[in-house]
């Protein structure tokens, strides 16, 4: 991805054209579109809303008229030069080895109406314990505290898949639903019984449930099951559908669904000493029906200045016996506090993923990483303003390799 952003940089600076003009006119075709685009391992894109992103973004994020304006300041700033840059990203979420596309949950409803969830997923600090206990809360109506989360253990969600591909949420998450909705199925079928319904007018409201024309609490719905002898315990299963892949052939359908999303990056660059500093970055994603918002912008902004430290400061060095010395904190520099932009916009695409997954969310993990690409070009630009010459930044960014192209910039 970072490869061929460089490559549409190179051909703007090459043809004295707006970079983001370069880069849409090479995204995949509009979701709306009769045509669709084939990626290179031949599945076809039929959910790209990458235009509507990326015109949003730049609107909301003014990026023409603060590319005019930065011109001009760069055109009377002999030392401090800003860059400007957005970048777009389209990311496939599913494991690449399909059979890792599956998960299973265990729940669990007690005669007091307590809840408890264990599934194959792994919490990291990523909020999946959250959101899978959100499913299970949503699935029943009842209150989010209601739900018991214990710790993963194959004990008793077996074969779990590793907690990776950005699919945490996604797998155990509809393997919880699939739990959930057998219980729930089980107590519509004793209340309509036992009450002389028809199953549809069995519905459950917030911590209740309606039978008929009686309302009743979720609890006593649950007392009264327990006492009839219902089975309130279920082992849920989820596997992705419709994906393939021949690895041999590198073709074939990997990705369940793709998700997008655009950065746009504003720098200062001192061009003596190649110190820069992020003054502001805005950032639309799109991740569905967000399960959680609060924790879905919270893994944006992580996934940015993650990815911009990665493109910009984050130096491997070895030594001559081919020993990595940047092997820990200590050696290793990686960004902080002071390193995130002054001003930081991050904001959620208002949409439902088309595909049917975990209420119509999107996986919010790995792509993000990817938006930490506009630091690095908006880097690029501003030492494109200091000459005629492509500056040809390499990546990580250190002052280091600032100056060196600086000095390609100016030939």
């Amino acid at each position: 991805m970072l490869g061929i952003e460089r490559v549409i940089d190179a051909i703007a600076h090459e043809l004295d054209l707006d970079p983001l003009a370069v880069r849409r006119r090479n995204f995949y075709p509009h979701h709306t579109a009769s045509a669709h685009g084939v990626t290179p391992y031949g599945q076809t894109v039929e959910d790209c809303v990458l235009q509507d992103i990326v015109d949003q973004l730049a609107d909301d994020a003014e990026y023409a008229k603060r590319r005019t304006a930065i011109e001009a300041f760069n055109a009377d700033s002999p030392v401090i030069k800003r860059g400007i840059a957005l970048t777009p990203v389209k990311f496939g979420i599913s494991f690449n080895t399909t059979f890792l596309n599956q998960a299973g949950a265990l729940v669990h409803v007690y005669n007091d109406g307590s809840i408890h969830l264990n599934h194959g997923g792994t919490e990291m600090g990523q909020g999946l314990n959250t959101k899978v206990a959100q499913v299970v809360a949503e699935a029943f109506q009842v209150d989010f505290d209601r739900i018991k989360i214990t710790k993963t253990t194959t004990e008793k969600v077996p074969n779990t898949s590793a907690t990776a591909a950005s699919s945490g949420s996604d797998l155990n998450g509809m393997a919880a639903l699939d739990a959930a909705e057998q219980i729930k199925a089980r107590l519509v079928e004793f209340a309509a019984d036992k009450w002389g319904v028809d199953p549809a007018a069995v519905i459950f409201l917030p911590n209740a449930v309606k039978v008929g024309n009686e309302v009743m609490g979720f609890d006593a719905l649950v007392k009264a099951a327990y006492m009839a002898r219902v089975h309130l315990s279920a082992a849920g299963f989820y596997k992705t559908p419709d994906i393939h892949w021949d690895r041999a052939a590198g073709r074939g359908r990997p990705f369940y669904y793709y998700a997008y999303g655009a950065s746009c990056s504003e720098v200062s660059v001192d061009t003596l000493t190649g110190e820069y500093r992020v003054e502001r970055t805005d950032i639309l994603h799109d991740a569905g029906a967000s399960l959680n918002p609060a924790i879905d912008i919270g893994q944006i902004e992580g996934g940015f200045v993650q990815g911009a430290g990665w493109l910009t400061m984050e130096e491997l060095v070895w030594d001559d016996k081919g020993r990595l010395t940047t092997h820990a904190p200590s050696t290793y520099k990686i960004p902080a506090c002071p390193d995130t932009p002054d001003i930081f916009n991050v904001a959620l695409w208002d949409g439902e993923n088309p595909a049917e997954t975990i209420y119509r969310s999107k996986a919010v993990g790995e792509p993000p990483l990817m938006l930490g690409m506009s630091a690095f070009f908006a880097l690029s630009d501003a030492v494109a303003a200091c000459g005629p010459h492509y500056p040809a930044l390499r990546a990580p960014a250190t002052p280091e390799e600032i100056l060196h192209a600086v000095q390609r910039a100016r030939g």
